[in-house]
């Protein structure tokens, strides 16, 4: 059974690594990895993709910046070359990017049967070019693999055929605690002494437009995020889109946050696992930190991953400056008695081929 496996920017690519890895304890399936090119990211070399524990992709399709209808089109131009060349037989996309979008619909059409990991998160904000991704995504899938119990409802509100909805865990949490196992022991990174440095400190990541493009709802971030300073510094990887506003918009940020150039995964988990609470607008970061239960202020109105602020360690504080200071405290001690989720376990890579492999079991 051949699969592709379809990755557009390096969040994916951590989604997908697992799935590829337990693929390999299954000789009866033959994965083949398809990069979109949708982001560039120089951190993407071969020790990435070593790192991964996977191959190189087999196709790279360099689909390049631009709008969302530009690169939305490339990518179903050369993707569906792609497909009638080496005719897979399932189409598995994951998360919510545009690779995710465009992927699905070039296999539909060439009537190649679709899989989505992380089917069913919504935020009911369509706003959110994420949003729209995913409910087109899922209007067109065939199998629906779900992190949490939320995709279920959702999907089953939308009338998908229940028998076709998989509650089988979260593959990002597989690759989490693959890479928190690898980092035992290791300090071999350049922020290694300023972690030693600072033994209480907090980690932030900044970078959805709707957070930085706005000067008043930066600086009303910036103003919350000055005033946690006086309890702990702030270690900062500055996305470049955020590094771009705050010079525009003159954003003046605490001497205790501490600016660092982006960080690889391994880095980034090496400091924030670490973190006294984590601040972010990431997706990811929230069920990651949810997983290590790790305190989370969530610097959204609102998020399509419910489950880690109904039993993990995320608040939902929403941009304004007294909300954002309230949620951190009530983070750090939410995470005294956060439960980890269910299925989060580091298998559920493995349960989604045990159901495509025995799809009537």
């Amino acid at each position: 059974m051949k699969i592709f496996l379809v990755a557009g920017a390096r969040p994916n690519f951590m989604k997908i690594a697992p799935i590829y890895r337990a693929s390999l304890n299954h000789p009866e399936i033959y994965p083949m990895i398809i990069h979109t090119g949708q982001h560039y990211d120089q951190e993407m070399s071969d020790i990435f993709f070593q790192d991964l524990g996977i191959p190189e992709p087999s196709f790279h399709l360099n689909a390049g910046s631009g709008s969302h209808a530009i690169q939305t089109s490339r990518i179903m131009t050369v993707f569906e070359g792609i497909c009638e060349k080496e005719r897979p037989d399932i189409v598995m996309v994951v998360g919510d990017v545009n690779s995710t979008l465009a992927c699905t619909i070039v296999a539909k059409k060439l009537n190649v049967k679709v899989a989505h990991v992380e089917a069913g998160l919504r935020s009911f904000d369509m706003s959110m070019p994420e949003e729209i991704n995913r409910m087109v995504t899922d209007s067109i899938t065939d199998y629906f693999f779900v992190t949490e119990k939320s995709g279920v409802r959702n999907l089953i509100k939308e009338g998908k055929p229940e028998d076709r909805i998989h509650y089988v865990g979260h593959v990002m949490i597989d690759n989490l605690l693959y890479q928190v196992a690898k980092l035992d022991g290791t300090d071999d990174f350049q922020t290694a002494k300023l972690k030693k440095k600072n033994k209480k400190y907090a980690f932030l990541t900044l970078h959805r437009p709707s957070n930085v493009d706005n000067r008043d709802v930066f600086e009303g971030i910036a103003e919350a995020l000055n005033e946690i300073t006086q309890y702990r510094p702030i270690c900062f990887p500055v996305h470049p889109r955020t590094k771009k506003m705050i010079a525009q918009h003159g954003i003046n940020l605490s001497d205790n946050i501490i600016s660092l150039p982006p960080l690889s995964f391994k880095e980034s988990l090496f400091l924030w696992k670490d973190a006294e609470v984590v601040l972010t607008d990431s997706g990811g970061l929230q069920e990651e930190t949810t997983a290590l239960k790790i305190p989370c202020v969530t610097i959204r109105e609102n998020t399509e991953r419910p489950i880690t602020v109904d039993v993990g360690s995320n608040v939902l504080a929403g941009t304004n400056p007294e909300n954002i200071l309230k949620a951190y405290r009530e983070s750090i001690l939410k995470s005294r008695y956060a439960m980890i989720p269910h299925f989060w376990d580091g298998k559920a890579s493995e349960r989604i081929w045990q159901v495509l492999i025995n799809p009537t079991a």
